[in-house]
């Protein structure tokens, strides 16, 4: 049942909230698929990646925390509109970036334009199909893992023709950004549900912060997308330092969650939204687990599986939970989760793991053959002129950098030498220099990875026991039910 005006093309809005959630996923694909070459190309640490990936992901929680709670005040036409000026800029932006900074102000502007079409589609979709909140929710965001399958496959394919520049690659981001602008530029879009049935500003801001139910959420969000997306994030930079095509890897994760989330009806009307929830939180920490040992492509893809298992419904129930049982909450609730989601991920999981992975990675690095290679590497790289071979020159620089910094015991400096061994993978230098240091680091830079999946594992278990205990409290009362404005029970 739909809840529109005669002048609402609810299929049409529906598909380009979808396109516009395409644009979104790309853009955290491909973002993850120049990881590797943004941290060789300008020579950054796994933390400075990390804040470069996370830029890519708190911005979104800023520019829900900004217009999230003004949906129902400017529109969700103005939000769409001003999330595709987003994309647009901020993908020409990272094309044309020169260093960290630009790429990270990049990074961040394309986040902005994700948090928009967040902020503007969870709403727009509970306005359409407010009888069918959670199951439209999770085929909404079917296009999330699906548009990240979509970067991750044509991303993979530009560089099995040769065509192996980053900048390409993000420019992926601009097809569906250009599809989705077209598709809801002129097109009329209903009031949002709060709207229609009469909630004021202040009760809205009541429901989401004054309401026990609403905290844990919010405090299981940031769980949540912490699990699904800080590995996410991840997955290709440390897979594929192993040796392993990371880039299918993830587009395997999302092609299943896509799947799944599609099917969503199913497993909702059979488990309820609490039984799903308390469900993905059990099979996730299997999942994570078994991904931070996955050492082969076999038991990476194996292990993908049982984790994409796992995460597919976390992110759309979520928010369907709330919309069915906090409805007061209205956009600014379903915003505020988002945010949430992001923010954590953005500011804390994605550089708390790129941190882990430098120090784990630090330490296993053999320093006595580590030492050995940029012995030689000086020797080689000693005469390099910075205005006719600036790589070679740079490589030699860290290298100098690396072993002044060795202690007297022998131990290498942090950081310091990552760099300096990834120096000399971009130098374009000696073939045998570059073999040797890729076989030094990548090794490490692989368990470093793995280790900081492991580290996520006890969150997503306390996801267990406070989904299983609202669960719980669901069935005492009778089992699960969807709230409707007017007829909340007084306890939230």
């Amino acid at each position: 049942m739909n809840a529109t005006s005669s002048a609402v093309r609810p299929r049409r809005l529906f598909l380009a909230s979808c396109v516009s959630l395409i644009a979104t996923s790309v853009t955290f694909a491909v973002v993850g698929a120049v990881m590797l070459t943004l941290k060789s190309e300008f020579t950054l640490t796994n933390y400075e990646v990390g804040l470069i990936g996370g830029a890519a992901i708190w911005g979104f929680a800023v520019s829900q925390v900004l217009f999230a709670p003004f949906c129902d005040l400017l529109g969700m036409r103005f939000l769409l509109r001003l999330a595709f000026a987003c994309h647009l800029l901020g993908a020409l932006v990272l094309i044309t970036a020169g260093g960290f900074w630009q790429a990270f102000a990049g990074a961040l502007t394309l986040a902005l334009g994700n948090g928009l079409v967040e902020a503007a589609c969870n709403p727009l979709v509970a306005a359409l199909y407010p009888d069918r909140k959670t199951v439209k929710l999770n085929q909404f965001h079917v296009w999330f893992p699906g548009g990240i399958v979509i970067g991750s496959v044509l991303a993979f394919g530009l560089d099995s023709v040769g065509l192996t520049a980053w900048q390409l690659k993000i420019g992926l981001i601009l097809i569906p950004t250009l599809i989705y602008g077209h598709l809801m530029w002129r097109e009329e879009f209903p009031p949002t549900e709060g709207v229609r049935a009469g909630v004021s500003m202040w009760e809205m801001f009541k429901a989401t912060f004054m309401t026990p139910l609403m905290i844990v959420m919010l405090f299981c969000m940031a769980i949540t997308a912490s699990t699904e997306l800080g590995p996410n994030r991840w997955v290709p930079a440390v897979l594929e330092a192993g040796g392993i095509p990371g880039i299918l890897v993830l587009a395997w994760i999302n092609g299943l969650m896509a799947i799944l989330r599609y099917k969503a009806g199913f497993a909702v009307e059979r488990l309820s939204p609490t039984g799903v929830l308390s469900g993905s939180a059990a099979v996730s920490v299997l999942g994570l687990l078994w991904l931070s040992y996955a050492e082969t492509t076999v038991m990476a893809f194996a292990s993908a599986t049982v984790f994409a298992v796992g995460v597919c419904y976390f992110w759309p129930t979520m928010l369907g939970f709330v919309s069915e049982r906090i409805p007061r909450a209205g956009a600014l609730g379903l915003g505020l989760m988002g945010a949430t989601g992001m923010a954590v991920v953005g500011l804390w999981t994605t550089p708390w793991m790129g941190r882990i992975a430098d120090e784990v990675g630090h330490e296993r690095l053999p320093a006595v053959e580590t030492q050995a290679l940029f012995a030689d590497a000086a020797a080689a790289f000693a005469g390099a002129d910075g205005s006719t071979a600036p790589d070679l020159a740079a490589a030699g620089e860290a290298v100098g950098e690396a072993l002044a910094g060795v202690g007297p015991d022998g131990a290498l400096p942090e950081s310091v030498t990552a760099n300096a061994l990834r120096a000399i993978i971009d130098s374009g230098g000696d073939e045998a220099l570059v073999e040797r240091a890729s076989a030094i680091l990548g090794p490490a830079d692989n368990y470093g990875g793995r280790v900081s999946f492991r580290r996520l594992v006890p969150f997503t278990a306390v996801l267990i026991l406070i989904f299983g205990l609202i669960r719980m409290r669901d069935r005492r009362a009778g089992g699960y039910r969807a709230v409707r404005i007017g007829t909340e029970p007084d306890d939230g």
